[in-house]
């Protein structure tokens, strides 16, 4: 008896999640669309640059964000790794000090 009842709210939140938006938020009269815009009026050099990139082409900021991550994600582990070598920490070598 349960399981029929886990089944009819399953498939009332189904049909609730499939409903089209406009449905489930029509409003009165026409929607206009959202700008989005980072205010870019205090900024100067790569901030002012950053911003101005996210307010003209939204593409290339997300280009740009996702070689600049990872480039320095590996600059910054590399640099640890050197500091960490340089202070007598070996990470290359797996020795366990405990069993």
């Amino acid at each position: 008896m349960l399981s029929s009842w886990k089944q009819a709210a399953g498939l009332a939140a189904l049909i609730l999640a499939a409903l089209p938006a406009r449905l489930l938020a029509a409003g009165g009269g026409s929607a206009q669309r959202i700008v989005m815009v980072a205010d870019s009026r205090g900024f100067t050099g790569v901030k002012a640059w950053w911003t101005n990139l996210y307010n003209d082409s939204h593409f290339y900021f997300a280009l740009v964000t996702i070689i600049v991550i990872p480039l320095l994600g590996a600059i910054l582990g590399f640099l640890t790794d050197f500091l960490l070598s340089r202070i007598g920490i070996d990470l290359r070598s797996r020795t366990l000090a405990e069993h």
